[in-house]
C-alpha cells in the first residue's frame, strides 16, 4: 500500500484532471490548466531549492531500501510529489470543495507514504506542502480561458 500511494496515486491525481477536463465546459478545463500550471510552478520551485540545498534521503542516510517503484535521485529537501499534489489540491478547492477535499486528502496521503517509503523526512513533506500551497496561490490570477479558445 505504502508503495502505491508513495509512487502511483499523484498519477492518478493528474488523470483524475484528464476525467474533470472530459466531463463538461471551459470553466472545468480552465480549473484543470490551472491546476497543471500550479503543480508544473511548485515542481520547478522544489527542483531549484534542490540545486541549492542539497540533502540525503532517509533511505541513503540510513542504509533503507525505498519503497518507491522507482529509486529516488536527487534531493530530500522538499518533497516535488508533495508539492505537486498540494498545488494541485489547493487549485482545485478553490474552484470545487467537494472534490478539493479529497484532492487535498489524496496530497496528504501522498506526502505521509513518501516518509512511510523512507525517501523523506517530516520537513520535506511539510515543505513541500507549503510550496505546493504558495504555487497555488501564486497562479491563482492566471487566466487560461484564452487557450480555451482556439
Amino acid at each position: 500500500m505504502v508503495t502505491f500511494l508513495a509512487s502511483v496515486l499523484i498519477w492518478l491525481m493528474f488523470f483524475g484532471l484528464v476525467v474533470i477536463w472530459v466531463i463538461d465546459g471551459k470553466f472545468k478545463k480552465e480549473i484543470v490548466i490551472h491546476a497543471i500550471f500550479a503543480a508544473l510552478v511548485a515542481w520547478i520551485i522544489t527542483d531549484l531549492i534542490k540545486l541549492v540545498y542539497p540533502s540525503m534521503r532517509p533511505f541513503e542516510q540510513l542504509g533503507l531500501n525505498s519503497s518507491t517503484l522507482t529509486i529516488p535521485y536527487g534531493g530530500s529537501f522538499p518533497s516535488t510529489h508533495t508539492a505537486s499534489a498540494f498545488a494541485l489540491a489547493a487549485t482545485i478547492i478553490t474552484h470545487n470543495k467537494k472534490l478539493g477535499i479529497l484532492y487535498l486528502i489524496m496530497a496528504a496521503l501522498v506526502g505521509i507514504a513518501r516518509i512511510f517509503a523512507h525517501v523523506h523526512y517530516p520537513v520535506d513533506i511539510i515543505g513541500g506542502a507549503i510550496i505546493g500551497l504558495f504555487s497555488s496561490r501564486l497562479t491563482s490570477s492566471k487566466h487560461f480561458a484564452r487557450l480555451l479558445k482556439r
